[in-house]
């Protein structure tokens, strides 16, 4: 029976893996897609990484896989299909195989609600972003556009009104969701346009964005604005369905975990962007890695 399964291999299940195995934890990663690294894998350059400044997305996740494996972890590439959590033997079904252990790491991340335009894949990472505080001082006195317009949206395009020479909100309706007290503030910004009643129909560009298309959800007219960049802030979706029914969740879906990563389930913690938090980042995703890790640590203390 293995100490650990840890489920994910993003930032979060990568360092709960490096942690895990320095701590000699009989440990298993496993990992629904072939390649570790989560949503980080699609940044094209990480600028807040400390000590790493301008590295890319995907050799930042390639360095952690890296070393946890030269740790000794050991990574399985299958789909979770089913996990009974309760009861001091844990279950983790994928379509292969059936594996026991006596704690479980959900590290499943979220994914960020997508647009569905065209070119919106296209450009991941050239121009279009889910991140305004990772890649916004990529555009430093460049025009962008922000699509949105709820509380993150909003403080997106604050934060950008900083740093670029024009920032453009998109929303779908003629009046703003966010709190008053952050309409006010973007409303004080001179270089901040809003472009109401609108939806991104397209983005374009040669090798980086360049125009975005924006077609009225009044009266299906078009209109074409010329960009660098293009922040989506539509939602985020954390994917923490196939948990659902056994540990507690919020309404919008979030594993409810504190910084410890202790859920209602004895043995089952939750890190990374799939657990109720303030801040998703990176940096916090890693943090959550070592610090689930050390109460699976305690846990297994207990039970022995």
């Amino acid at each position: 029976m293995l100490d650990i399964v840890i489920i994910g291999s993003g930032p979060a299940g990568l360092t709960a893996a490096i942690y895990a195995t320095r701590a000699k934890l009989d440990l298993l990663v496993i990992e629904e897609n072939f390649v570790s690294g989560g949503q980080v894998i699609n940044t094209y350059e990480v600028d807040n990484y400390p000590g790493l400044p301008g590295i890319n997305g995907f050799d930042l996740a390639m360095k952690m896989r890296e070393h946890a494996e030269k740790l000794g972890a050991v990574f399985v590439n299958e789909k979770v299909t089913e996990v009974s959590l309760y009861g001091a033997v844990k279950t983790v079904k994928t379509e292969d195989n059936t594996y026991e252990a006596k704690t479980v790491l959900i590290a499943t991340g979220a994914s960020h609600r997508k647009l569905g335009c065209p070119g919106e894949e296209e450009f991941a990472g050239k121009g279009v972003s889910y991140c305004a505080t990772c890649d916004g001082a990529f555009y430093r006195d460049k025009a962008v556009a922000v699509m949105g317009g709820g509380n993150t949206a909003i403080e997106d395009a604050i934060f950008l009104s900083r740093l670029c020479s024009r920032v453009y909100v998109i929303h779908r309706r003629d009046e703003l969701r966010a709190d008053r007290a952050l309409q006010e503030k973007l409303f004080a910004a001179e270089n901040v346009e809003m472009v109401w009643s609108g939806v991104i129909s397209s983005i374009e560009g040669d090798e980086k964005v360049g125009i975005v298309r924006v077609r009225s959800t009044k009266d299906g007219s078009e209109r074409t604005i010329e960009v660098s960049g293009v922040f989506v802030a539509v939602g985020i979706v954390p994917l923490s369905g196939l948990f659902a029914s056994q540990v507690e969740t919020d309404e919008a879906g979030y594993i409810v975990a504190g910084e410890d990563g202790e859920t209602n389930i004895p043995g089952v913690f939750a890190v990374g962007d799939v657990r109720t938090k303030n801040l998703r980042q990176i940096i916090t995703a890693a943090s959550d890695g070592a610090n689930a890790v050390t109460s699976a640590e305690k846990y297994l203390n207990t039970c022995s």
